[in-house]
């Protein structure tokens, strides 16, 4: 098992989980209730993290992972058929179910 993610936000901790888990690579979020120990132990002791189960699979997590953040930054786009903006997130459009550029 490794250790592929942590964060102090267990909404972003969980969201990763799910992003990994989504691609059928099997995960787990350890210290996810640990907070309540910080003050006792370091605060970054306490964040959730999520770890792989298998070590062949940590590679493709990672990936998954650099692909959400690289998404985050990513420009809004217009499409092409309606002329309505999107959020970069976004692979098809909103407004007229289009295709992305």
């Amino acid at each position: 098992m490794k250790r592929v993610y942590t964060n102090e936000s267990r909404f972003l901790v969980n969201n990763i989980k799910d992003l990994i888990d989504a691609q059928g690579i099997p995960v787990f979020v350890k210290n996810e209730y640990a907070q309540g120990a910080m003050g006792e132990i370091s605060p970054f002791d306490c964040w959730p993290e999520v770890w792989v189960v298998n070590d062949a699979d940590y590679e493709r997590a990672k990936d998954i992972i650099d692909r959400a953040h690289q998404n985050q930054y990513a420009d809004d786009w217009i499409c092409n058929h309606c002329r309505e903006q999107n959020a970069a997130s976004f692979d098809i459009c909103w407004n007229c179910q289009q295709e992305s550029k």
